[in-house]
């Protein structure tokens, strides 16, 4: 089961790594935008959606990234006060109650989703948009998967440090 754990780290870190050159694609894009927008009064509505697609990648396939390097959003109302071994509690539970279902349920939904859009063929409302914006639907469910796993090699070492 360790090596499971190992492999899914292993895979969040590539997929994180990869991402991160992203957030400096969509400052480009941004800038790029901006002076085409303010300075020259050429918008693109092309490259605006672009914009929010290059976010919504570096939002989903960087949350198990996250989740992997402790940099997720948490409440710590008891958890910053909490000893390790109910730190670890914690995780375990919240991970198994809350986080596991909640993937599963957006895996699923955002998966029929994608599939719809596709099936029809859903592009851009805008004339000068992009063209097959069912694509980016994809990015739900493939991003949420990824942090599912991350979730399942979280409970995999709070159990084994449990046992140890």
């Amino acid at each position: 089961m360790g090596r499971l754990a190992s492999w899914i780290d292993q895979l969040n870190d590539r997929v994180g790594r990869c991402v991160s050159w992203l957030t400096l694609g969509l400052v480009l894009l941004v800038f790029t935008n901006v002076s085409l927008r303010y300075v020259f009064n050429l918008p693109l509505a092309w490259s605006k959606e672009l914009e929010w697609h290059l976010f919504a990648l570096i939002f989903l396939f960087g949350a198990g990234y996250s989740l992997r390097h402790d940099r997720h959003v948490r409440v710590d109302l008891f958890y910053e006060k909490a000893s390790e071994t109910d730190r670890g509690r914690i995780n375990f539970w919240g991970t198994l109650l809350f986080l596991i279902p909640w993937c599963l349920v957006l895996i699923y939904s955002g998966w029929n989703a994608a599939v719809d859009a596709w099936k029809m063929g859903e592009r851009s409302p805008e004339a000068a948009g992009l063209p097959n914006l069912w694509l980016i639907q994809f990015a739900l469910p493939l991003g949420i998967g990824l942090l599912l796993l991350q979730g399942i090699a979280e409970l995999i070492r709070s159990r084994t440090d449990a046992s140890e």
